[in-house]
């Protein structure tokens, strides 16, 4: 952990020479002392997904105390529709864990993540945050597992047409520079991530690439490295805060929209996941997929089609998961198969020797390194409610567990080649996933009572989920949208979604 401390980018981390777990209030005191900051920041997620900002200046350390100790209230019934204006008070409560410099404001500033308090003290029930708390806390409770996870942030960069070095469609995957003109902007959000708290794996240029009506759309991707789920979805949050921020002085528009064109690859936010007993991966099991994996994978193929309520969210979405665009269509699972919803991918299982054909004066063992098996998720996008959607992850996670028949279940969906090309009797078992919001609430209210069940997700949250979702009224849109113009007004409206 000395290491860690030492080469940690978080100036928090590296001036208490303690991990974020440890953050006490009175840490954070001496941090803002020592480095002479003069404003704190609470953030915290709304309804519309997007981090909310309340401001501070301390005028005395006795103030800083107390903003650090009591928090503050909010008007809960401008940040949720469903908080009744006539008792709309809220306390914003910080997580001292999550505090970073704000890498923009030109004030020295601390910012904070916060949870939502009722009037009595109380977690907001229907917080998706606090949501989360509770499904992963009865997870732990009941299987003695650790869940970890991490994103993939995958988005557009929306400029005016450059035409040097122009774009080509639909080439875009891992386009350096000058062929990708804002690698620059990538690199400097992947420090300032870094610098945030988030475990950043890797940066790099994704698939979509092209250019129409005078502007250039260029795709790029983020993905994370695992933490504890609850980390995960803050990892995400201010991510997408970050970009859109850096998008906003470098004069473009970033967009985490699910569906961009007819015909160009959507952007997803494909979900990475594993569990751990003790520190140790049990996703695999003697140089294979263990039991333990395949069961959590039948608890998601089982929830799959109620879980796309809280990963995709907005009509644009359900463009996105067409066939051949790299999104799913059916629900199974396979091996390295970028056709399926749940992918198994490589995890340096039973391979050793790559490093040292690679360099032939080394000679160690890389066996000797943590395991890296996860399973991924691929139909959620940019419009998910992460909070949520990890929460119903956990909560399809458990069912694994706990369903009697789920290896049997697992061993019926796995499928060893490409569905969209490849005929397959197997093709006629699959279940498809929904084509629209209106399918989506469908297939949340027949599952429910899963998702209700030791009182994780509020019944009155399910039902406002799925009147919000049936709203839309897009059972037939994909018929309805005639034109590639008709495309573009709806994608234009949730251009900045999430």
């Amino acid at each position: 952990m000395e290491n860690g401390i030492a080469l940690s980018p978080n100036e928090l981390v590296r001036y208490l020479k303690k991990s974020p777990s440890e953050f006490t209030r009175d840490d954070v005191i001496r941090f803002i002392e020592a480095r002479n900051i003069q404003m704190i920041n609470f953030r915290y997620p709304a309804e519309d997904g997007k981090l909310k900002v309340l401001n501070f200046v301390p005028y005395s350390r006795e103030h800083l105390v107390s903003i650090l100790s009591t928090g503050e209230r909010v008007d809960g019934s401008s940040l949720f529709s469903y908080v009744e204006p006539g008792a709309s008070d809220l306390y914003v409560i910080p997580r001292f864990r999550t505090a970073f410099v704000n890498p923009f404001s030109k004030v020295p500033a601390l910012d904070i993540l916060c949870s939502y308090y009722n009037n009595k003290g109380l977690p907001l029930e229907n917080s998706p945050e606090h949501i989360l708390r509770k499904a992963y806390s009865r997870f732990r409770e009941k299987t003695g597992l650790n869940f970890r996870a991490f994103g993939e942030l995958e988005f557009y960069i929306k400029s005016e047409t450059n035409s040097l070095y122009p774009l080509t469609g639909q080439k875009g995957y891992h386009q350096s520079l000058p062929f990708s003109k804002y690698e620059e902007l990538r690199v400097r959000a992947l420090d300032l991530c870094a610098k945030a708290g988030c475990r950043i794996k890797y940066g790099h240029c994704e698939v979509g690439s092209f250019s129409a009506g005078g502007f250039d759309y260029e795709q790029h991707e983020i993905e994370f490295l695992p933490v504890e789920i609850d980390e995960a979805a803050e990892q995400l949050m201010i991510a997408k805060w970050i970009l859109r921020v850096l998008g906003y002085e470098y004069g473009v528009e970033i967009s985490f929209a699910p569906k961009i064109t007819i015909g160009m690859a959507g952007s997803g936010m494909h979900v990475h996941m594993m569990l751990e007993r003790n520190g140790k991966n049990v996703m695999v099991e003697d140089g294979k997929l263990s039991n333990t994996a395949k069961k959590m994978i039948a608890g998601i193929l089982d929830l799959a089609g109620a879980l796309t309520a809280f990963g995709n969210t907005i009509p644009t979405s359900y463009l996105r998961l067409v066939p051949d665009q790299e999104a799913p269509t059916n629900i199974c699972w396979g091996d390295r198969n970028r056709s399926v919803l749940v992918r198994v991918p490589l995890g340096w299982l039973g391979v050793t020797n790559m490093i040292k054909d690679a360099n032939p004066l080394e000679d160690f063992d890389i066996t000797s390194f943590p395991a890296k098996q996860s399973i991924e998720l691929r139909s959620p996008d940019g419009s998910a409610d992460i909070y949520l959607l990890f929460a119903g992850l956990v909560v399809a996670a458990l069912h694994g567990l706990e369903m009697e028949d789920a290896t049997t279940i697992a061993e019926k969906y796995y499928v060893d080649y490409n569905i969209f090309r490849d005929k397959n009797e197997k093709n006629t078992v699959l279940r498809s996933l929904p084509s629209s919001c209106h399918e989506s609430a469908s297939a949340l209210m027949n599952k429910r009572d899963v998702f209700e069940k030791d009182g994780i997700f509020p019944a009155g949250l399910t039902d406002y989920i799925c009147n919000r979702l049936k709203s839309f009224n897009d059972s037939e849109l994909r018929k309805e949208l005639k034109t590639n113009e008709d495309v573009m007004r709806l994608v234009d409206k949730y251009l900045h979604c999430g």
